[in-house]
């Protein structure tokens, strides 16, 4: 035993050393381009998968075997790990950075739960749509760490409340000891109970030990008054109760509280997941996916910001509504009128409490200051200037350049976040008093200087996920390989038989695989291990690459039935009001909501989006330039 548990211990690192010494015999016996390239595939997609090294560690393997292997050359695989997608995502750091520094965040997130009101239906409603709305622009993890506080502060206040009114009901239960008047009417048949501090016992007053047979000795409890009907002593009889199982003390005043609570959190976390696939920036998914099909396809125009944005958009508000409405079903019942009325009658004590505590964090924040204002022109800037870049059904504002293509939704962002390092935080016109005391912020931040800038190097470098940026570039470099080794036509060929099944049988299989092995391994790595071979699945079968990538790519998010899924799922079940079977079964239905509801976009408003009904131009030139 005490060999098999230093194995145990060991097992990553037996797990690296064994890998890659099992397979080496791969491209020393077949010594192609197209072994060695699978080679260094599996390799990768094992570490990633089993996470026996840090992601961003394993993304690094084909920088250094793709060389020794001689399937790329060391200076084009470097230029790989840095692509355009990873300016587009700086500059959205540096928003992301001023959005949290100043608590614009927070003060969102706040006012929309306000507005929602504090009925459990409405109040978890409200945390899902400010959720979906900063899962858009901020990640899904660092959406999930900000809201959640927020909501456990929430329901703190909603289980003191009710700890309050469980004593106050037990209060009041109990009769008052000098109202002897009432006492004296009572009946001889009347039941009196007592609730004693250590346990509920039962007092029953009755007829003497002559009438019903006991010879017990008159009860010595003064508590219990002796009644006499005029003709016979009366006494004191105590039923014992009966021996009931012990029940493991519970955090939550009543069972459904408990309830609230389940529903509130997981509700945080499948919101963050569906607005994270509303923008091409709302997840590191989405990124890879821009950047692989763009390199894969150069000459498909069809993926950008405002596309992507109408696309996903309906399919993130049905999504929306059908997770609240089953978590709704599941965790608070049905009646929805009860736990969804805006009347303010029906509002409960607690509710009331709920709504005070929301309002008095928001007011801890303040009046909105100088920093705010200037984050959200920021925000609203860069949104525009995305959508009407190249919208299509317009010309963009790139057409006012005489050269075509050189500016992308990178330049946009990146030049807005290199303007927040060298805007001042505080007016550079204070005129009244007030305006000096909204300043004050900045110097609660540690800046003194009155130039101090909106955000920092160090701001920036908080925020910056370095890891997500050297997986991506590990991915793109998976994916130059399989195009220069010829490997991706390889397997395309080996996927002929799935010839006679028709597109939309092709996707449901690829969604189905893809967020079935997304629920034990990291979404950015299935993804990077999928897009290349359901690339080449695609250009066999003469289907649009787009009808089954956008889909797998949507579907790579939906891995919520397990903490291990995605980040924010362990966040959420680190607060300890969720078990894995309660997230086993609500995310199971999540999970097949979202795959139906991605289906019936692709198949429906889809189709005239991208049309899908026929094999485009630019992939039968990517086929020919392979088959070459």
């Amino acid at each position: 035993m005490d060999v098999l548990g230093k194995v145990w211990t060991a097992r990553k690192l037996i797990l690296v050393v064994l890998i890659p010494l099992s397979l080496l015999p791969l491209p020393l016996i077949h010594p192609t381009s197209e072994a060695s390239c699978a080679y260094v595939l599996i390799v990768t997609a094992v570490y990633w998968v089993s996470e026996a090294v840090p992601l961003g560690a394993a993304a690094l393997v084909p920088a250094f075997l793709y060389p020794l292997f001689g399937v790329l050359k060391s200076s084009e695989v470097a230029a790989e790990y840095c692509k355009d997608t990873t300016l587009l995502l700086i500059g959205v750091i540096c928003l992301a950075a001023s959005i949290e520094k100043w608590n614009l965040h927070k003060r969102i997130a706040l006012r929309m739960v306000m507005i929602a009101g504090a009925k459990p239906g409405m109040l978890v409603l409200g945390f899902m749509c400010c959720t979906v709305f900063l899962s858009m622009w901020l990640s899904n993890t660092s959406t999930t760490a900000m809201v959640m506080p927020i909501a456990e502060a929430v329901l703190q206040q909603l289980i003191s409340t009710g700890v309050a009114d469980a004593r106050e009901d037990s209060d009041t239960i109990e009769a008052p000891d000098d109202d002897s008047d009432k006492e004296e009417n009572l009946n001889q048949h009347e039941l009196l109970y007592r609730r004693e501090s250590s346990c509920v016992k039962l007092e029953l007053c009755t007829l003497s030990e002559e009438s019903n047979g006991l010879a017990e000795k008159p009860s010595q409890d003064h508590n219990c008054p002796k009644q006499s009907n005029g003709h016979l002593p009366q006494t004191a009889v105590r039923i014992p109760e009966p021996q009931m199982p012990a029940v493991k003390d519970s955090p939550y005043p009543t069972k459904r509280d408990h309830m609230i609570c389940k529903c509130l959190s997981l509700s945080i976390t499948y919101a963050a997941t569906i607005g994270g696939l509303i923008t091409i920036t709302g997840t590191s998914t989405n990124l890879i996916f821009a950047e692989q099909f763009n390199s894969r396809y150069p000459e498909a125009k069809v993926i950008n910001f405002g596309t992507w944005f109408i696309f996903s958009l309906p399919i993130s508000i049905i999504m929306l509504v059908l997770t609240w409405v089953w978590l709704h079903c599941l965790f608070l019942g049905c009646n929805f009128r009860e736990t969804c009325s805006l009347s303010k009658k029906r509002k409960t004590r607690r509710e009331e409490l709920s709504e005070r505590r929301i309002q008095e964090e928001y007011v801890k924040l303040g009046p909105i200051s100088y920093p705010e204002v200037v984050t959200g022109i920021f925000f609203v800037l860069m949104t525009l200037l995305w959508f009407t870049r190249e919208p299509g059904f317009v010309p963009g504002w790139t057409s006012l350049f005489e050269k075509k293509g050189y500016r992308t939704d990178a330049t946009v962002s990146v030049l807005l976040g290199f303007l927040l390092f060298l805007i001042p935080a505080r007016k550079p016109w204070p005129l009244a008093s007030t305006d000096k005391d909204k300043d004050q912020s900045s110097v609660k931040q540690g800046n003194s200087d009155p130039l101090a800038p909106m955000i920092t190097w160090k701001d920036f470098q908080r925020l910056m996920p370095w890891e997500i940026v050297i997986l991506v570039g590990g991915g793109y470099a998976l994916a130059a390989g399989c195009k220069v080794s010829g490997l991706s036509v390889w397997i395309g060929r080996q996927l002929e038989p799935m010839s006679g099944l028709p597109p939309w049988g092709v996707t449901l299989l690829a969604c189905l695989l893809v967020s079935a092995v997304t629920e034990f391994a990291s979404n950015p790595a299935t993804l990077t291990v999928f897009l290349p071979i359901l690339s080449a699945l695609s250009e066999t079968l003469q289907i649009n690459p787009l009808h089954t990538l956008i889909p797998a790519t949507m579907c790579v998010s939906f891995g919520v039935m397990l903490p291990v899924g995605n980040p924010p799922n362990a966040i959420v079940f680190s607060y300890g009001h969720v078990q894995i079977s309660d997230m086993v079964k609500a995310g199971f239905v999540v999970n097949l909501i979202g795959i139906l509801v991605v289906m019936l976009a692709i198949m429906t408003w889809g189709v005239p989006l991208f049309q899908l009904t026929e094999f485009p131009d630019w992939a039968t030139m990517r086929n020919v330039t392979d088959s070459l």
